[in-house]
């Protein structure tokens, strides 16, 4: 037992090493960009510059449409499925790990083809429309993350009990929705959020393709010019995903010790 023990901890020392040391390496040669000592000029030079403040605005508005639209989205469609269409559930999970499998290369290219100046609907031919279709993408690829922590959430209440309960007293489908069933599964939407958020601040592909400001082809631009600024950007952005990941961590802590509400 105590041999498994202590190749357990070995493993977890390699992985720790494998992970944190070029992480290290990552931040100290950031703060080098001054000869001969450590400065944070290359941070201080990247918040300076108006391309990042708009790259990294640009791709949190898109996260917070990305979230509003997907979380209205799924948390009706899982709802749906649990309470009327169970027989629907295979399909839907199905659907939903798709984008898991279709790399967001082959998904952004179809968009392109479908939508393009000359076709039918030509998102691709105005800014407006190109956000839009800017976050469907980021839906997309969001959605196997969001569609289960909103599922998981909801097998933790009874909801044919509080639509009965709501339904008995008069309540819409409105009310129902956003005032009994969003409640219950704000665990679940917040910790779609996050993992959401830590998804559109570092995605490259869909947004290099349709051709929008965001952080990920800014970091690339970076990165394919300037060293140490490109490592405060590495940086930057992984302390993003950082504070998405603790966030989740929180709310999940949360959401265990607070009670189901009737």
């Amino acid at each position: 037992m105590k041999l498994q023990k202590f190749f357990a901890w070995i493993a977890v020392v390699i992985g720790a090493i494998y992970f944190i040391v070029p992480l290290i390496g990552t931040l100290e040669f950031s703060l080098r960009m001054r000869r001969d000592a450590y400065s944070f000029d290359a941070y201080a030079s990247v918040f300076s510059d108006a391309h990042f403040l708009y790259a990294f605005g640009y791709s949190m508005l898109m996260a917070v449409l990305t979230i509003i639209v997907g979380m209205l989205l799924v948390v009706p469609t899982a709802y749906w499925v649990r309470l009327r269409l169970p027989q629907l559930r295979p399909i839907v999970e199905f659907i939903t790990l798709m984008p898991l499998v279709i790399p967001a290369i082959v998904i952004v290219f179809g968009y392109l083809r479908l939508y393009n100046s000359s076709s039918i609907l030509p998102l691709t031919g105005f800014e407006q429309t190109t956000n839009f279709l800017l976050v469907c993408s980021y839906i997309v690829l969001s959605l196997p993350y969001m569609y289960r922590s909103v599922d998981t959430a909801m097998r933790t209440i009874d909801v044919g009990t509080l639509t009965e309960a709501a339904e008995s007293l008069g309540a819409k489908w409105t009310t129902i929705m956003f005032r009994c069933i969003f409640p219950n599964v704000m665990s679940g939407v917040l910790s779609g959020a996050f993992i959401t958020l830590a998804i559109v601040m570092g995605e490259f592909t869909m947004a290099s393709l349709l051709n929008r400001p965001a952080f990920g082809p800014y970091m690339q631009l970076v990165g394919a010019n300037q060293a140490y600024q490109s490592s405060a950007l590495a940086i930057i952005a992984l302390a993003v995903t950082w504070l998405s990941m603790g966030f989740l961590q929180l709310v999940s802590r949360f959401s265990k010790l607070a009670p189901v509400k009737a």
